[in-house]
């Protein structure tokens, strides 16, 4: 006996479906269970290794294929991978309240963890435990959101915590080496960026050692690459300063 499957069906298994409302229709594409936040956070480039098929559905577990028309309507073009790279980016990812719940814990761990890496306090320059962040964060009653990347919610708990306890981002330490002519002009512009001038040598160039807030090395080296006009040059000497041993709460 043959079994017919209609020709706009397409049968999948172990997915995870994502899912967008657009012009009044919902709109769905089927995704490797736990490769949907892998691409948003940028860890996964692949799509292939994200989506199971590069087809758009109106209902994933019926196989029910979206129409031509549809999208055109809805998105302005049929250009199926196209669309699946909107739903996968903007879209609803559909998962089980247990899988919800695992997939927060997680979050959770890993927020704790990037804060942990790349936090201070800042009177000791020791670094806090993940357990202890962990702990911090449950007492401020941080809620972790699914369609969020880790890394930019990291950035929130560190202003957040902030507010209770002694914590900043470790600085960088950076040696630059500046012309003699254009250095005592340009370290003027730098030294909003800078934190701490550890040291200064003023010989054939101007040496200086300082400590930065590591979301200010962009904005130094583009400085002073454009200011010198290449005759400038940065190192980094530590990512992180910081001290031997963990920070406790007393």
């Amino acid at each position: 006996m043959s079994i017919f499957t209609p020709t706009n069906q397409i049968r999948l298994t172990n997915v995870a479906v994502v899912r967008m409302k657009r012009a009044g229709k919902r709109f769905e594409i089927a995704c490797y269970k736990n490769k949907v936040v892998g691409w948003r956070n940028g860890v996964e480039k692949d799509l292939d290794e994200v989506l199971q098929t590069h087809s758009v559905f109106v209902n994933v577990s019926k196989g029910q294929v979206a129409k031509k028309e549809d999208l055109i309507s809805a998105f302005g073009t049929d250009d199926q991978t196209e669309i699946c790279k909107q739903i996968l980016t903007k879209g609803e990812v559909q998962v089980s309240d247990k899988e919800r719940h695992t997939q927060l814990e997680q979050m959770f761990r890993d927020i704790a963890t990037i804060v942990a890496d790349k936090c201070v306090n800042p009177e000791t320059k020791r670094p806090y435990t993940v357990i202890l962040i962990e702990r911090a964060m449950k007492d401020i009653h941080y809620s972790v959101k699914a369609n969020k990347s880790t890394k930019q919610q990291a950035l929130d708990v560190i202003k957040q915590l902030k507010e209770k306890m002694k914590i900043e981002r470790a600085h960088m330490r950076l040696r630059f080496s500046l012309p003699i002519n254009e250095g005592k002009k340009l370290k003027e512009k730098l030294k909003p960026l800078i934190k701490v001038i550890e040291s200064e040598d003023y010989g054939q160039q101007i040496e200086i050692v300082c400590l930065i807030d590591p979301g200010c090395f962009r904005e130094i080296d583009e400085l002073i690459k454009k200011e010198t006009k290449g005759r400038g040059s940065l190192e980094v000497l530590n990512l992180k300063d910081v001290e031997e041993g963990d920070e406790k709460f007393e």
